[in-house]
């Protein structure tokens, strides 16, 4: 006869502490790696903004007054568009901030206000400014 023996009740319960000890240690590090992606991301983002504005302003002479006129414009000379898709949110939802002129005498400022979507902020929250 063949004796077919499954999983006792307590072996079971051993093998998922073991899971839940390995979770609680990866996770943490799977966290603080993916709000390192998404600043990378808002700050290529902002790369691509930069030489869309640089480009629209070789064509028209100036900055434009907001985004959207790197997207579609019925201005004289406007030789876009100057992006290949609409202009994206940041990798938290919300709208870029762009000011023209921007700060210390620059021609214009890009930002985003990080994961809590406000001004000022540390770690994750943290304001990224691209100038």
């Amino acid at each position: 006869m063949r004796n077919n023996r499954g999983f006792t009740m307590i072996e079971l319960l051993i093998v998922i502490v073991i899971l839940g000890l390995l979770a609680s240690l990866v996770a943490p590090k799977f966290f603080s790696q993916l709000s390192t992606a998404e600043r990378g991301i808002a700050s290529a983002q902002m790369n691509a903004f930069e030489t869309a504005l640089d480009t629209y302003r070789l064509d028209m002479g100036g900055y434009p007054s907001k985004l959207e006129d790197l997207r579609q414009s019925d201005k004289p000379r406007w030789d876009g568009p100057y992006l290949p898709k609409a202009i994206p949110l940041d990798p938290w939802g919300s709208p870029y901030i762009y000011t023209t002129p921007g700060d210390e005498g620059l021609p214009y400022k890009i930002q985003s206000y990080g994961a809590d979507g406000k001004p000022g902020g540390v770690d994750n929250n943290e304001d990224i400014v691209h100038k």
